[in-house]
């Protein structure tokens, strides 16, 4: 009787022993009850290496691990003006192993009819970059200033070419945006279609086009080495990395136009798997390391996420749906 009363009490310290440990570990909001994550996590990039999307992806994945516990492998999958790339995200695995990038070409591609694709086959978890665009040409170029390439443009209508990502993109929406507001049209300074901004920049300096319409952080590398020359920025006002750089607005165009880089999962990833996801993405965002490495590449960070997040999707997505039926972008019109 003895020996069965004590086998029981020690049977009940050990279960209390278990709770205990139990309780510490859910409590540690690092791991999920399933020991999430217990290994590497993938992030799709869909864009090519040395873009911004690339640059800010491979920033955040050099520090997430830190926050998060685990690796974080970068792939670049390029290809059909970012639908490749956005579509592998879709279809990964909902268990939250497979994150990615995200661009602002999703409120853009489905209008072109280039896929099915919205932000809503996602998984918000937060927004990290937001840049505007920039009119760079080559540093030995005859133009000084905006209003020099405008006199060319208006000269010799089809002439002067410009790159920066895939027809339909950001950034050629960055151009078609400039063109109409000064009064001109999309032939007026022909697209020639790129892979992303790092590729039309050597097609540049090789002297393939002769405008990118790029984000700054893209291009001041280039900048710095005194390749390239920046006419304006499409933004309200002067930015606080690039001081020198004045705008369109500043030059009396009213124009202004920006590209976005968020971090976003498959559909459908356990609740307690994204919410991990959020906090360890949301302290590397804030991570002197990751905020170091940006502000180098000239990048500006931007933390959204929640529900402020979501409206920040849905009001981008109605904005670039006007703005492509506006260009005539908009497939069935």
């Amino acid at each position: 009787m003895k020996r069965t009363r004590l086998s029981k009490l020690f049977l009940f310290g050990v279960l209390l022993a278990l709770v205990g440990m139990l309780s510490v570990s859910c409590g540690e909001g690092s791991e999920s009850s399933d020991g999430f994550p217990s290994r590497p996590v993938t992030m799709i990039v869909p864009w090519a290496a040395g873009g911004m999307t690339d640059l800010s992806s491979r920033a955040l994945a050099a520090v997430l691990p830190k926050h998060l516990g685990v690796a974080v492998n970068v792939v670049n999958r390029t290809g059909g003006g970012g639908v490749i790339g956005h579509l592998a995200l879709s279809q990964a695995r909902a268990d939250g192993y497979s994150i990615g990038a995200v661009t602002v070409e999703i409120t853009m591609m489905h209008n072109m009819g280039l896929t099915d694709l919205t932000y809503q086959d996602y998984t918000p978890l937060s927004l990290m970059v937001d840049n505007a665009a920039s009119i760079t040409v080559r540093a030995d170029s005859p133009f000084e200033n905006v209003q020099d390439l405008i006199d060319a443009i208006k000269t010799n209508p089809g002439s002067i070419q410009a790159s920066g990502t895939s027809r339909g993109g950001i950034w050629d929406l960055a151009r078609i945006g400039f063109l109409n507001t000064i009064g001109m049209q999309d032939s007026d300074m022909p697209w020639v279609p790129s892979q992303g901004a790092a590729p039309a920049l050597q097609e540049l300096i090789a002297g393939g086009v002769d405008v990118v319409t790029a984000s700054l952080s893209e291009v001041d590398a280039l900048r710095q080495a005194g390749q390239v020359k920046v006419l304006a920025v499409m933004a309200g006002e002067r930015l606080s990395e690039f001081p020198e750089v004045p705008t369109l607005k500043e030059q009396g165009i009213d124009w202004q136009l920006g590209g976005w880089v968020a971090v976003m999962a498959p559909l459908g990833i356990p609740d307690e798997h994204k919410a991990i996801l959020v906090e360890a993405i949301g302290k590397t965002i804030e991570d002197p390391e990751f905020i170091e490495a940006l502000t180098q590449a000239g990048s500006n960070i931007r933390e959204i996420q929640g529900l402020e997040f979501m409206t920040f999707l849905k009001e981008e997505h109605d904005k670039m749906e006007r703005s492509m039926t506006l260009a005539g972008l908009k497939q069935g019109q």
